[in-house]
């Protein structure tokens, strides 16, 4: 009998990725006593991935510009916000590549981006592989957007 290495939430979402690596609990974005609560809790849970990349921007470490992880922009709890630009970042891992996950980050996007914020979006293998090429194309968007 084969045992399968996946955890699952109580509405059957799968809650590991294909690699056997434990997600976050993404059904904290429709219940719990608020936003606040869930934003702690995803803040308690990083991924190893959104670990690096907030030592790389926490205190405004790039080009001076102030992010917040897990930044709540209702219904949805973005991953880093630089509120000031309006730039939110993105990171994905396996699990973002399924058509499923892929439909709900697009119109995830759509909405933020109604409510006049840039998104950008990066597989965790990028961050893992060149943090530098990350860092520089977040800067350049920033200076963009400044204008």
């Amino acid at each position: 009998m084969e045992v399968s290495t996946h955890l699952y939430d109580i509405f059957g979402k799968k809650m590991s990725s294909d690699n056997g690596t434990t997600l976050r609990n993404l059904s904290l974005r429709r219940r719990g006593p608020g936003v606040r609560a869930s934003v702690r809790d995803f803040r308690r849970q990083q991924t190893p991935t959104e670990q690096q990349l907030w030592e790389l921007l926490r205190a405004r470490r790039l080009e001076g510009l102030k992010f917040r992880r897990q930044f709540p922009i209702p219904p949805f709890i973005a991953d880093f916000c630089c509120f000031e630009l309006k730039l939110v970042v993105e990171l994905d891992g396996g699990v973002h590549e399924t058509p499923m996950q892929s439909a709900h980050d697009h119109n995830r996007d759509i909405y933020i981006q109604s409510l006049g914020y840039t998104i950008l979006r990066f597989p965790n293998r990028d961050l893992f592989e060149s943090p530098a090429a990350v860092l520089q194309r977040i800067a350049a968007e920033a200076r963009r957007i400044r204008g």
